[in-house]
């Protein structure tokens, strides 16, 4: 398995984003939330990824930062489980949504079960 976060994966497009926003669908497991919307957008990987973090939450960019770098890295290690399960393209926006300053095992388990709780999503709509 290639536990890589390169370029390709990362979610840039603007129009991609304000759709998902407008038309994407959620997920969520405290603190974290999952926007998602199916569909090739153009791109090659299958999965295209962005995080974000609230400055409602963070005032501070360091500290906005650092959790921005914990859920991509939490993203990089557990991106199999959807790799795996996914057989169409989709576009995430990956949310932290807490005041709670969580530790690394802690969003690291949150996000697996958020990515279980979505694949499980994927399984009920597709029936």
């Amino acid at each position: 398995m290639n536990f890589t976060y390169s370029k390709a994966e990362k979610l840039k497009s603007k129009t991609t984003i304000d759709l998902l926003f407008s038309k994407g669908k959620s997920v969520s497991k405290y603190p974290l939330r999952l926007v998602y919307i199916e569909g090739n957008f153009g791109e090659e990987f299958p999965i295209r990824i962005g995080v974000s973090v609230s400055k409602k939450h963070f005032k501070k960019a360091v500290d906005r930062n650092y959790f921005k770098r914990v859920l991509r890295e939490t993203y990089r290690l557990n991106k199999h489980l959807l790799l795996d399960n996914l057989s169409t393209p989709f576009s995430f926006m990956l949310l932290y949504q807490s005041k709670d300053r969580l530790s690394f095992e802690e969003i690291n388990k949150k996000t697996i079960q958020l990515f279980e709780k979505f694949l499980e999503a994927q399984k009920t709509e597709i029936k």
